[in-house]
């Protein structure tokens, strides 16, 4: 394991983006900025003047999953598609920043979490003097709806399984099983981009979803067609998006996972019970720290 694995980091320095959100189609200014140990990731909406503006990271906050993951306080103040960003953290390994944004979604860049890495590469990580717990699932926990299903496994290191099945001949049948590191995370999934039907797009709008979806955001699917004139990053990029979403959705926890997540037909909303599952079974999970255990072997 890289240093990296041992110890907390947040951000070196600030840095700032903007864009458009996916549902909401409003233009967002974000920017991200180095936080203390042990205060985890942190949103903040600077357009909220008149109500408690900071949104924790907890699986607690997580007050929506259609679509995407939304999180908000008491003060009901919400932070919407928070998973692609949050997946980018996760693989760089970063523990604790605060995330400033003007408006009610973070922006959906491209589609996949590539940007966001970008974005804090630029701002680059620091070390901090504390050490980095992960949760390490000792039993395994599931959650199933129909045939969908959800499961934590014990692993000594965080795998991520996944498996997919449209009708669409442009999706059909696709499964990954990788083992998730910063090294794979950017070589593997990073670029893979959210993905919808035209058949949809009238009733998510409808509904007040989708508002922002274009080509430039989604790999848009006609009938049996990819209608990007650009085509796929990847033959399963579809399979590939939802592991990335998985990873994202799995940082809520608020700490790195030692174990395995696998994902059969799932979304945002099974990702989530399962995460809300393993904190109702204490005796499923342990808090590790891998430094103290390394200070103990030398």
């Amino acid at each position: 394991m890289s240093a990296s694995g041992y110890f907390q980091h947040t951000v070196a320095g600030p840095v700032i983006f903007a864009g458009i959100g996916l549902h909401t189609g409003a233009h967002v200014r974000v920017s991200v900025r180095p936080s203390t140990p042990d205060t985890g990731i942190v949103f903040v909406r600077t357009d909220v003047q008149n109500r408690d503006n900071r949104v924790p990271v907890t699986a607690q906050a997580v007050c929506q999953t259609q679509l995407g993951t939304v999180i908000g306080n008491g003060d009901d103040v919400r932070v919407s598609t928070i998973e692609h960003l949050m997946a980018a953290l996760a693989a760089l390994s970063i523990d604790n920043c605060v995330v400033e944004l003007d408006g009610p979604e973070v922006p959906i860049m491209d589609g996949s979490s590539e940007p966001f890495i970008q974005i804090l590469d630029r701002a680059g990580r620091r070390k901090q003097e504390a050490v980095r717990q992960y949760i390490e699932i000792l039993a395994p926990i599931t959650v199933e709806e129909g045939d969908k299903r959800a499961s934590l496994l014990p692993s000594d290191r965080f795998e991520v399984a996944f498996e997919i099945a449209f009708g669409s001949r442009a999706i059909g049948h696709q499964s990954v099983d990788l083992v998730v590191d910063e090294d794979s995370f950017r070589a593997e999934l990073s670029d893979c981009r959210t993905f919808g039907f035209v058949r949809d797009v009238e009733a998510l709008r409808a509904i007040g979803l989708a508002r922002g979806g274009s080509m430039e955001n989604a790999v848009v699917i006609d009938g049996d067609r990819v209608l990007n004139p650009e085509g796929l990053r990847r033959p399963d990029e579809f399979v590939r998006h939802k592991a990335l979403d998985a990873i994202g959705d799995l940082y809520v926890l608020g700490r790195p996972l030692l174990g395995r997540f696998e994902g059969v037909l799932a979304g945002h909303g099974l990702n989530n019970a399962v995460v809300r599952a393993l904190l109702n079974q204490p005796r499923a999970w342990r808090l590790r720290a891998l430094a103290s255990e390394l200070a103990e072997a030398v």
